[in-house]
């Protein structure tokens, strides 16, 4: 009686996250559920949640509420997956009567089995398991994001013990992906028209390293060798994992963008020490120098965290000097969240929320100078540029550099005297800038 029946997703939290939600679309799709994706028409509404920070459990709880509305109308099932659901199953079934279904992060496979089994039995359903248990690589995918562009997840879970991270414990070990699995992804992405694959794992450097060798730039050189990918981007490799041979592969392969998602959290030795990172200072100091010799024009993102527990003025100094000295291209900025399960969360030296948001502050103020001015000085080059759309109030086409992660990074505004199509990748020339966004049009050289 489910056949037919249409279901509709949200999905939230990161890229990762975004895989798992395509996996279970290519399941339902090849069980004979039809997709929407207009929640007032569908039948089943599948939230895939996330429970990494305070600010994303509030989203994937908000959202939960805002979908049970639809049941007023043709829905007659609400699902809970994901990471919130894996964390909270317990409390979701107590405060969140909505919910019908809540599926784990190990479990997402089997939700064409549960939907069957909730219409059979007429009964609320909870799948939530170990989160070591693997899902396998075979199964079917439909991809949400545009034609040219996709996200390969190569590894899941995480080996890190970072004090103030959930994730282990809601997605398990670090498991690597069989390399030939991973390819044959890709292979299937490319002859469907992708052009640009996005890596992605919890720490996607450390690939391999579950069977004690570091594989990531192997993988590398093979998918390079696929027809039809012209763009590999990695994002979330952790500075520990970051070896010689993989900064070698990143400088050699003409396919693999110069671009480098790389997570610090903080400089100061201190507070390093106090989040379970491995890394310090001078080590930080020294890859960064490393990486910009051996690669030039290399763009670096990172992600920092502030109002730590025992984060002092001077600790918060060093990064603030830091920013200011070493220029990153791109960087984000979290305040501490204290996360129950974890050891930070009953430091000693909690830092007043107040006092976080305001350190926060300055460093971004910091960074959007540091980002204007070295959008000024793209101002005459040329960069590589991938089409996604045209601006009807700016006429100009709109598109993202080789240097710029999808809904993370800034925007390219093209203009164009000839026609460019959503995908088209297109050397242009920068005329101007802003913060954190580039003004170019096409290229006439060559």
């Amino acid at each position: 009686m489910n056949k037919q029946k249409k279901i509709g997703f949200v999905s939230l939290g990161c890229a990762k996250n975004l895989t798992d939600t395509e996996t279970m679309l290519g399941i339902l799709d090849n069980a004979g559920y039809a997709i929407t994706a207009d929640p007032a028409d569908a039948e089943i509404i599948v939230v895939n949640t996330c429970g990494f920070i305070d600010s994303a459990k509030e989203e994937s709880i908000n959202t939960l509420l805002e979908m049970a509305q639809y049941k007023e109308g043709k829905c007659e099932l609400l699902v809970a997956a994901g990471c919130l659901a894996q964390r909270y199953s317990g409390e979701i079934e107590e405060q969140l009567p909505e919910v019908d279904i809540i599926i784990g992060t190990s479990d997402y496979g089997s939700i064409a089995a549960i939907l069957d089994e909730y219409y059979n039995k007429g009964e609320k359903q909870t799948l939530v398991g170990d989160p070591n248990r693997l899902v396998s690589d075979s199964l079917p995918r439909i991809r949400s994001t545009p034609r040219y562009s996709a996200y390969l997840k190569i590894a899941d879970g995480c080996d890190n013990h970072c004090t103030y991270c959930i994730i282990p414990q809601l997605r398990g070990k670090f498991h690597s992906r069989d390399e030939e699995s991973i390819l044959a992804e890709a292979r299937a992405m490319a002859a469907e028209g992708v052009k640009e694959l996005i890596l992605v794992a919890q720490d996607t450097a450390y690939y391999g390293m579950d069977s004690g060798t570091h594989r990531l730039p192997g993988l590398l050189r093979s998918l390079s060798e696929i027809d039809g990918i012209e763009w590999i981007r990695l994002q979330y490799c952790y500075p520990e994992n970051i070896t010689d041979g993989l900064v070698e592969e990143i400088a050699s392969n003409p396919k693999v963008v110069k671009y480098l998602d790389m997570p610090l959290q903080h400089v100061s030795d201190n507070v390093l020490k106090r989040m379970g990172r491995r890394s310090r200072n001078e080590e930080i100091k020294e890859l960064i120098n490393k990486l910009r010799s051996a690669i030039p024009g290399l763009v670096i993102r990172t992600s920092l965290i502030v109002g730590f527990p025992g984060e002092t003025e001077e600790d918060f100094e060093t990064l603030l000097s830091f920013i200011g000295e070493y220029r990153l291209n791109k960087v984000g900025v979290f305040t501490y969240s204290p996360e129950e399960g974890t050891p930070a969360c009953s430091y000693d030296g909690q830092i007043d929320e107040e006092i976080a948001v305001q350190r926060r502050s300055r460093i971004m103020e910091l960074q959007r100078d540091v980002s204007s001015a070295l959008n000024a000085q793209a101002v005459g080059s040329t960069i590589s540029v991938i089409i996604e759309g045209y601006d009807e109030d700016e006429f100009c086409y709109v598109g993202r550099s080789s240097t710029d992660t999808p809904e993370v990074d800034g925007i390219a505004y093209v203009y164009s005297e000839d026609e460019l199509e959503a995908g088209q990748i297109v050397a242009a020339v920068v005329i101007d800038y802003d913060e954190y966004d580039v003004i170019c049009k096409i290229s006439t050289k060559g």
